[in-house]
């Protein structure tokens, strides 16, 4: 089998490593719970690709996230539930049915131009699918799989939307310090699921603070994360010149290393 520019190809080689005979061991054992983590990983993966600007990354990491695709839609047909042409016309419909401004009549196109057309489009879609479902909740909509943060920060913004929300940011900070205390409380008694309880409650009043500030918990994170990570660096490369490693440097040295870092950035 040849390489090719064709998706079709790339359906082929996915229904030949699914074979049940002649296929790849691993990739036979896979389901739908297994290869999530990787369809996620690849997701990432591409956003880091755009954040270093590394275009030919970019394509091969691209690549990664449609055979995740591909994989998903092939495990999919196996069961008999769907195909990867009925994923392709699934957002092609969706796509045509969210811009009538650019794909409807002229009539349509003038009309959809009204403001929140987009939402109403999107709530409708949503109204529509849960009418199919007795036991859905409010919040449901939001995926169980976003990070936590985000998912967080999705969760209380949308709670926000029908008045379940502080008015504003000070009350939040009373919050924090309540939650705080229970934490402190908990550590006295030592019991671990009280401890990430607690834990949980104080980065969940965070991320509220985070979103009344108008800061993005990911993006915030990602940014001191990255500031740790120089700072690190810098400790590395200190030592480095003091013909030292990390493990023979004591932690006041390389705290010491690390105010000055601190100090640079």
């Amino acid at each position: 089998m040849t390489p090719s520019q064709d998706i079709s190809r790339l359906i082929e080689i996915m229904a030949s490593l699914r074979a049940p005979i002649g296929g790849c061991a691993w990739d036979v054992e896979q389901n739908f719970s297994s290869i999530a983590p990787y369809t996620i990983e690849e997701a990432y993966e591409v956003a880091d690709a755009i954040a270093r600007g590394d275009f030919d990354n970019l394509r091969e990491e691209l690549g990664d996230l449609l055979l995740q695709v591909v994989y998903h839609a092939r495990m999919a047909e196996e069961a008999g539930k769907f195909t990867f042409p009925d994923v392709v016309e699934a957002i092609t419909t969706k796509m045509i049915r969210r811009h009538p401004h650019v794909f409807g009549s002229e009539e349509a196109r003038n009309a959809s131009m009204a403001k929140g057309m987009w939402e109403k489009i999107k709530a409708a879609e949503k109204a529509e699918k849960n009418t199919t479902r007795n036991d859905h909740g409010f919040l449901d909509n939001v995926p169980l799989a976003l990070p936590a943060l985000t998912r967080a920060l999705k969760l209380q913004k949308k709670a926000a939307t029908i008045g379940f929300d502080w008015g504003e940011a000070a009350p939040i900070l009373d919050k924090i310090e309540e939650e705080i205390g229970e934490l402190r409380e908990a550590l006295t008694k030592g019991e671990i699921a009280a401890i990430t309880d607690e834990f949980g409650d104080m980065l969940f009043a965070l991320v509220n603070l985070g979103r009344h500030l108008g800061v993005d918990p990911e993006n915030a994170l990602t940014g001191t994360n990255d500031k740790f990570r120089n700072r690190f660096h810098h400790i590395e490369r200190t030592l480095a010149a003091q013909e030292k490693s990390l493990d023979e440097a004591s932690l006041n040295e390389m705290e010491e290393i690390w105010q000055q870092a601190k100090h640079k950035s």
